[in-house]
Order: structure tokens, then sequence, then C-alpha cells
């Protein structure tokens, strides 16, 4: 069935009612926009500018507490720990730092402990605010932390990562991986602010920055062939670090997920089209082991597999396939996806596929695009899958 986006009339956060807005006034000489999330009391900001960490006033309007906790990793602490003290600066009377190590296979039970011992080793309590300063990685275990601390803590996430800022800090989704399954542990956990800062992803190496690029692209496929039409348009701004363009593609990223969000907080239909590409990305990364690609690697990977798979279900056509793939292979990501069994590495995709979260009663189901600008989640026939896999996979 497809799943079309609706788009209500927007209302500000204090019309929303509920949880108090968080103010975000300009620093001066620094242009910051701003995208609502509208969920009633558990509404909240995301704020987009350049050198938002390092000014006091990206995180004014924030509740008051008893001690802060701030999940990082070891790449970005020297980075932009500093300019993160330098935004707290005199606003909480205990800053405590948690640095994590960097990577997805440290996306595990193992690590979300230790945030639990810093909780409770600094007798933090129900009025603790943790702060996720980092990628991916460190916003769903740190919002993962804060749901499950005492039943749920309050946090704010801030995002380091293309990746990040458009697609994994917002929404509330936080989990871990296990070994079967990607993201398969967790809980959805609204954050009270999002705080994008541009500047941020001046130090991101090249492939993380394309990483990040695939869930940017995904957005054009499954809802605006306008923003593809800009992105095929602004992909070489884009890999350069103009900042206009990171601008416009983070906002018109969060404003997409947003209005999805609004409409199915707790992905029971709608969302799910926001894992376009994923359902394959994922068993790639669960297939190789974690860490080998990069999500976004995945999923660029998959987009096309999806895309694929669309065109020999009848929804769309070669042209299109050939487009995204274009624009997938300018953004520097992988177009082939790599063999995760020489013996049957159709097999071995469909089983990771099975543990999936959108899978019902052992059926796989798969954001598909029907027609340009419009997804669809359906299963199809695994002889088409296995088909597909053998297509697009690289050679052995």
């Amino acid at each position: 069935m497809s799943l079309p986006i609706s788009h209500p009339e927007p209302k500000s956060l204090a019309e929303q009612g509920g949880r108090k807005p968080v103010s975000i006034p300009a620093p001066e000489g620094t242009a910051v926009q701003t995208v609502s999330i509208a969920l009633g009391e558990r509404s909240y900001p995301i704020a987009i500018g350049a050198g938002l960490l390092a000014m006091p006033g990206s995180f004014a309007g924030l509740p008051s507490a008893s001690s802060v906790v701030v999940v990082t990793n070891s790449t970005v602490e020297p980075l932009h720990g500093a300019a993160l003290r330098a935004g707290l600066a005199g606003r909480y009377a205990k800053v405590h730092w948690v640095v994590l190590p960097d990577g997805e296979e440290y996306k595990t039970s193992a690590t979300l402990n230790l945030i639990f011992d810093a909780l409770l080793s600094n007798a933090c309590d129900r009025n603790t605010l943790l702060f996720a300063l980092g990628g991916g990685v460190v916003g769903d275990m740190t919002g993962f932390a804060a749901a499950c601390y005492m039943r749920g803590v309050p946090f704010v996430q801030v995002p380091t990562t293309l990746l990040a800022q458009v697609d994994s800090s917002v929404g509330g989704k936080t989990g871990i991986n296990h070994p079967l399954g990607k993201n398969m542990i967790g809980a959805f956990h609204q954050p009270l602010l999002v705080v994008c800062d541009l500047a941020s992803l001046d130090t991101l190496p090249a492939r993380e920055l394309s990483a990040g690029l695939a869930e940017v692209i995904k957005y054009g496929p499954i809802h605006d062939m306008g923003f593809m039409e800009w992105l095929e348009a602004h992909m070489d701004a884009l890999r350069a670090r103009d900042r206009d363009a990171l601008a416009h593609a983070v906002r018109r990223c969060c404003e997409i997920k947003a209005e999805v969000v609004a409409q199915d907080e707790r992905e029971s239909g709608l969302r799910a089209i926001l894992n376009f590409g994923h359902t394959f990305g994922h068993a790639m990364e669960a297939g190789m082991g974690y860490g080998v690609w990069l999500h976004g690697e995945g999923v660029g990977a998959g987009m096309l597999m999806a895309a694929e798979l669309s065109r020999r279900l009848g929804l769309v056509d070669a042209a299109f396939c050939a487009r995204l793939r274009v624009l997938v292979q300018r953004a520097g990501l992988p177009v082939r996806a790599p063999v995760l069994d020489e013996r049957d590495n159709a097999g071995r995709y469909l089983e990771w596929m099975r543990v999936d979260k959108k899978s019902q009663a052992g059926e796989i189901r798969f954001v598909l695009i029907d027609g340009p600008g419009k997804a669809v989640v359906r299963s199809a026939p695994d002889a088409l899958v296995r088909e597909v896999i053998d297509a697009c996979c690289a050679p052995a």
C-alpha cells in the first residue's frame, strides 16, 4: 500500500502545548535556521547553523539540571569537546564526560554500560541531562541510555556528522546492535533539542561525508524529486563542503523527516519509508561485520538494489534507476554491493534481511519506489530478490 505524506498546517511549538519550547536565539553574526518536530508535549526544535557548539545561546531554554553528562567518542572529543565546553560554560554546576571508543562495532550492550557506569558512579538523578556529541552511534546509544536510566531522563542531540544531522539525530529512534541484527534493541525517546553545527562537518573525513550523503539522497526518491534535482545540480558543492549548500540540504532533509515523524512517531506505517535502501544495507553491515562498511555506504548500494527491485516489479523504469546510480556514484558511494557468501550469496542476504524490523511473520518487506518521489512498503518474491542480489553484487 502506498504511504503518502500529508502536509498539515504547521503550528509553532508554543501552540502545541505540553513541553515548554526551547528558545534558540541567533548568536551575533550567526545565521540560525530552525525546523520544528511537532509531537505535542514531546515537540522540539532543530537548530541549524555554523559555530553553534561554542555559542551559549544555542543551549538557552533547556531545563535546569543537577548535573550534565556529555557522551562522545575518542575521535570527536579532541575535535569538538572544547567548543561544547565553551557553549555549556557556567550553565551547569557539574559536567561529566564519557568518552567511548569510536566505531559501529562498539554499538553494543558492553559499550552502553559505560554510560550507565558513569551515571551511577556520579550519583546522577532524574534531573540529569545527557548530551550526545558525535555521530549516529553516539546519538543512538546516548538516547537509549537516556530512555533507560531511571526509566527516562532528558537528552540533547549534538550531531557532528552529516549522516546524524540529516537523519539519526532526529525522530527519537535510539538503540544498539546485536550480533544477529542491526538496531534490534532500542526504544523511542525524543530529545529536547537538536543542535546541528555545520562547522563540525569541516573536520569530517571525505568517506564519512559521502556516507552522510546517502541519507541525504534517499529523501528525493521517496518524497521530493525537486530535491533530487537540486542534489544533481549541487552534489559537487556538497562534497566541497560549501556551507550554503550544506545548510540547505540539512534543512530540507530535516523538514521532510519532521513531516514523517509528526505523522508516525513509532514507525507503525509511514515512517518506514525513511528506511529506503536500509533493508539491503543493514544486511551488508551485519554480514560483513559492523564497521567494515560505513552505514551510509550500505545505504547507498542498498538504494540501488531497492530501485532495481522496484524496476523488476514494474514500479519505475530503467532510466530512473540509471539516474539514481549516477547520483550515488557522484556522492562517492559504492554502486556495487559486496558478496557476503561465495557459495550462496543471495541466500545469505535473505537470511540477514529476515532479521529486519519491517519483516512480518518471516516475510521481508522492502521500501520500494512506486514512481519517482513516491515510496511504498511491500514484499517481493524471494526468487525475484535473488535475481536482484545476483545482478547488483560485485563479483567474488
